[in-house]
């Protein structure tokens, strides 16, 4: 029995000397990533061994979940900067504090979203953004100073001429504009730079097929929120009605949400579904509810009523099934885009037409391309009763 304990104690110890002040959870973990890692190896040893006791298990757990293909090629100092300014932040706002050790670890501690190009963006943002939460007391209050402030902060506006869709916050901030999934990885990066958990959100395509979207998550209270890079209140947005269609069960479908630690699924990247060391969570059902609560509030309340939408080949031709034509459509309220669907086709039910929720007493504008790719603003009124509208190509 002596021997035996003996034997466990002394293996006790060779475990903390192999990685002291980490973790064992790690130990393993660390052994098969440092081996993973070949000549880049020194390293990543050298950002653990240097790491200070508040920081050892943040090196380890980076190190121990990071891809492939950054255990081969990320630098010892740029590790160890990222971890000290992440844990700067957190030490230095009472609300970043509160984040649990896990949330922290994997929401806001990493130096990545997706499969962006790497990029140094903490210690810029953090002096960037530290200002404009200085002063705030809660979470909430971080999580609207950052949102409300990024786009004059950066100055980069949505725009299909941008590079490439999957930009880091550097390729943004030069060309001064990105993708729904640019935008999403500045915000994140923001949100992560001052000690607000965040990730990415986002479904490879939409129910009807429009295509993809990605946007940004918050973890407040302990639960997450949505919200995006042009801000409006939390898990409140233009494309909540198409995320109220998404089906959980379907891989293009669903709605995921981003993830360091390996979960078993990854996040379905449109511009390379080849990609598949960015994990994920399916969060589908939390939009569905969320969904469902907004749109039987909206009908209990009174104040809005349903506005279907068709679109037909030409104005001649507005009558039959056959002429129907399936079609993107927006609708905007003054600026604000409040929703977006695809219309009918053809083959589908005749009572399958695109609807929207939309507030009486309001002036909404449909936006769509014509037959000749030309933008088309059809102006609706909306004033007590539900409103049903006939377009053309």
């Amino acid at each position: 029995m002596r021997s035996t304990f003996i034997l466990l104690l002394c293996c006790m110890c060779f475990a903390c000397a192999k990685y002291p002040g980490v973790p064992e959870k790690y130990h393993a973990l660390l052994d098969k990533a440092l081996e993973t890692s070949g000549t880049n190896q020194p390293e990543l040893a050298k950002a653990l061994e240097s790491a200070t006791p508040e920081m050892k298990e943040g090196v380890a757990f980076l190190i121990s979940y990071m891809p492939e293909r950054d255990l081969k090629t990320m630098k010892g100092d740029d590790l160890l900067s990222n971890v000290k300014l992440a844990y700067e932040a957190r030490n230095r706002f009472a609300w970043a504090k509160s984040v649990p050790d896990s949330i922290f670890l994997n929401d806001v501690l990493p130096y990545a979203s997706l499969n962006e190009e790497r990029d140094q963006w903490r210690a810029d943002f953090y002096k960037r953004f530290a200002p404009y939460v200085e002063n705030c007391k809660t979470l909430e209050e971080a999580i609207k100073a950052v949102n409300k402030n990024i786009r004059d902060e950066v100055k980069v506006d949505y725009n299909t001429a941008r590079e490439k869709p999957d930009q880091n916050p550097s390729e943004s901030i030069r060309q001064g504009m990105a993708s729904c999934s640019g935008l999403s990885i500045l915000l994140t990066d923001a949100l992560r730079s001052v000690g607000i958990p965040s990730r990415i959100a986002g479904t490879a395509n939409w129910h009807d097929n429009r295509g993809n979207h990605n946007w940004c998550e918050v973890w407040l209270d302990g639960k997450w929120y949505f919200t995006e890079y042009y801000p409006n209140e939390l898990d409140r947005s233009w494309f909540l009605a198409d995320a109220g269609k998404a089906d959980p069960k379907d891989r293009m479908h669903a709605i995921w949400a981003s993830s360091f630690k390996p979960t078993g699924e990854s996040f379905p990247l449109v511009w390379d579904f080849n990609i598949k060391y960015v994990p994920a969570i399916n969060v589908t059902q939390r939009y569905l509810d969320i969904y469902q609560e907004v749109y039987q509030s909206q009908l209990a309340g009174g104040n809005y009523v349903p506005l279907k939408v068709m679109m037909f080949k030409d104005k001649r031709n507005m009558r039959k099934s056959d002429d129907r034509v399936a079609a993107n459509v927006d609708i905007f309220c003054g600026k604000d885009q409040i929703g977006g669907g695809r219309t009918a086709g053809p083959t589908q039910d005749m009572n399958d037409v695109l609807e929207f929720m939309v507030e009486k007493n309001k002036v909404y504008t449909l936006n769509y391309f014509d037959k000749d790719g030309k933008w088309v603003g059809e102006e609706v009124k909306v004033k007590e009763k539900p409103v049903e509208v006939k377009l053309h190509l």
